[in-house]
């Protein structure tokens, strides 16, 4: 069991060494598929359908970046098998990209009262990406009469080739946890790796590459009591030349009337936005939402506003146990 946890602690340190812009989303471990595909089939129940929704950039363009998503996982014995779709949409060009992946993991134990547990994940899939360039304005079509503007009958003098691009797409992961919940600690940390195959992605036939994108998270879940718990975590993310922290503290209280787990958290992502989180479990749903406040250097034009970001889980289970579940909330 050490040696793996040293290999992962030896992953992630990797990772940060190299040198992130793929889309993103504030609740990020709300879509397990999204932040690795080794928690593929990872859920207590017979399967897990999950919807996540972000809007971004309202205040300063008229046409805000989205982000949808959708998928379905399940395990099988040791196996877990999924699928993701997502489209991220952005700008006055239209700027699409849709992407359908697949994914398998492997879980296993490691050790014999399964309390250590380890799982290997992969994902594959494609890419199609679109842009509408018809709606954009260039630097040679800016006019400088009747005050200025652009004059869409100048040829734009760009050479694009394409207006829809396809793209593979390659991911894998690791990821360890401690499975016994009715402890005091249920510490996880996981590796992930993006864009494996450095796809060409060019509308005007040039060689430029994807670069992969790397994501190393770390947590654990504190149950404080019978009924209230916090999970601190912290999220690296690197793709090329940038990178992302994100700090987050989540919180459950169980309202035992009502069968009800309140959800609420605090996230920070270093130089860019702070969002709070509020939500609730009811049964087999959960439901979770958030607001960033721009704290970049657009804060001033977006006046701290920033995304709005919506998830909405359910997790099948034929045999439930609430006496256990009481004891142990679940998100």
């Amino acid at each position: 069991m050490y040696r793996i946890l040293i290999i992962l602690i030896s992953a992630i340190g990797l990772s940060l060494s190299t040198r992130a812009q793929d889309a993103h989303l504030s609740m990020y471990d709300a879509a397990p598929l999204f932040l690795n595909p080794a928690l593929t089939g990872v859920v207590d129940g017979d399967f897990r359908l999950h919807g996540q929704y972000r809007t971004q950039w309202k205040s300063v363009n008229y046409k805000p970046y989205t982000t949808y998503l959708l998928s379905f996982d399940m395990p099988f014995k040791k196996w877990g098998f999924g699928v993701q779709v997502n489209q991220f949409r952005a700008g006055q060009g239209n700027y699409n990209s849709l992407q359908g992946l697949v994914s398998a993991a492997y879980n296993t134990a490691l050790d014999k009262n399964k309390n250590h547990m380890i799982s290997f994940g992969v994902q594959g899939g494609g890419v199609q990406k679109s842009l509408e360039y018809p709606l954009l304005s260039f630097n040679n079509q800016y006019s400088p009469n009747n005050g200025g503007f652009f004059d869409e009958t100048i040829a734009t003098g760009e050479d694009i080739e394409a207006r829809t691009i396809y793209l593979p797409s390659i991911n894998a992961g690791l990821m360890y946890y401690f499975a016994q919940q009715n402890r005091r600690l249920n510490p996880f940390i996981g590796v992930s790796a993006f864009n494996l195959v450095s796809a060409k992605e060019s509308f005007q036939g040039i060689d430029n590459r994807l670069p992969m994108r790397f994501y190393a998270h770390i947590g654990t879940r504190i149950n404080l009591t019978e009924t209230f718990y916090l999970i601190p975590k912290f999220l690296f993310m690197q793709q090329e030349n940038f990178t992302e922290q994100t700090i987050a503290l989540e919180a459950g209280y169980y309202l035992k009337n009502s069968e009800l787990y309140l959800l609420g958290g605090l996230i920070y992502r270093n130089k860019d936005a702070a969002a709070i989180t509020i939500g609730g479990k009811l049964d087999r749903f959960t439901l979770k939402l958030a607001y960033d406040i721009n704290m970049s250097t657009l804060s001033t034009a977006s006046s701290g506003r920033g995304g709005f970001e919506a998830s909405l889980t359910y997790v099948h289970s034929k045999r439930r146990n609430k006496d256990f579940e009481k004891i142990c909330p679940r998100l």
